[in-house]
């Protein structure tokens, strides 16, 4: 069992990129893990290698995360089991955050699950495989695989409330959706974080960031590679060769720079690559550096 006091977190290597408080309840620093990986190939079934992924979430607590990002229907069921076999009983400060809308058919397809019974079972199955009695965060996923689609999300958001007000969940929050759809949820129950598809290449959401930020909500980034044309990679490379790292973490350092409320969770099931990302959060980019990669957008 791995178990770290605060005191030890505060010196551990994932701190240096600061933390964030999304609620009275709830800080974490602004380098977390995204679980999706520790399942296997397409985010479906088994892992190849389990216990090469069990120690991967050991190691992201040694190293001082104290955010990890996960779903029920990633594998399906997969990661939120391991998980539980590699951290329960959670180390203090350590926290979950989870996402419902989406279900997994047995041939791995996408399939939205937003009707009410299927949101209530979705809490409940995260709450069994995590082995939690409430969950810290849950982001309800309404959009489609590639990117947000419009209208109301009233009624689905609504029976997240309802979990919330029993008790089964702390705070709420959302995955692929319009500033449109934000501002309604907010009518209904406060939001303490938004997952939205951004990263050097890919920047609709540039506004949203920072309407978010004067509100105190973070943001979390899916994606921070994805979308990249040959030159933008060419671009990325250069300025990771000239600082001696790698293009991901150039790519992840240039998130933190970019909004104080930018929480990252990038995933792997390598332990050598988590640790390589968490340079991220030491890395000093200079205007010279932000200017190349500020011209990286499409």
């Amino acid at each position: 069992m791995v178990s770290h006091s605060t005191k030890e977190y505060n010196n551990l290597p994932a701190t240096a990129a600061g933390t964030f408080t999304l609620a009275e309840d709830l800080t974490v620093t602004r380098m977390g893990y995204g679980a999706m990986q520790l399942a296997g190939p397409g985010v479906f079934g088994p892992p190849a290698d389990h216990n090469a992924v069990v120690a991967v979430l050991r190691e992201a607590v040694a190293l001082g995360i104290t955010h990890i990002d996960t779903s029920d229907f990633y594998g399906p069921y997969v990661t939120n089991q391991i998980i539980k076999e590699a951290l329960h009983p959670y180390p203090d400060g350590l926290h979950i955050v989870t996402k419902v809308g989406y279900l997994r058919d047995a041939e791995g397809n996408w399939l939205p699950a937003l009707a009410p019974e299927q949101l209530r079972q979705a809490v409940h199955d995260n709450l069994s495989h995590l082995g939690l009695d409430a969950l810290d965060v849950v982001n309800l996923r309404v959009g489609g695989l590639d990117g947000p689609t419009p209208g109301s999300i009233a009624e689905p958001f609504s029976v997240l409330v309802q979990l919330q007000q029993e008790g089964l969940i702390k705070h709420l929050g959302l995955s692929t959706v319009t500033a449109e759809q934000i501002a309604e949820a907010q009518s209904i129950a406060p939001v303490v974080c938004v997952q939205n598809f951004y990263n050097l290449a890919h920047r609709d959401d540039d506004d949203l960031i920072d309407a978010l930020a004067a509100q105190n909500i973070a943001y979390v980034p899916y994606f921070p590679l994805g979308g990249f044309s040959p030159l933008q990679s060419d671009t990325l490379n250069s300025v990771a060769t000239r600082r001696g790292t790698t293009p991901m973490v150039i790519a992840l350092a240039w998130l933190l720079h970019r909004s104080p409320n930018i929480l990252l969770i990038p995933g792997t099931s390598s332990v050598a690559h988590l640790r390589s990302n968490i340079t991220a959060a030491a890395q000093t980019l200079s205007e010279n550096d932000l200017a190349e990669l500020n011209g990286l957008a499409s």
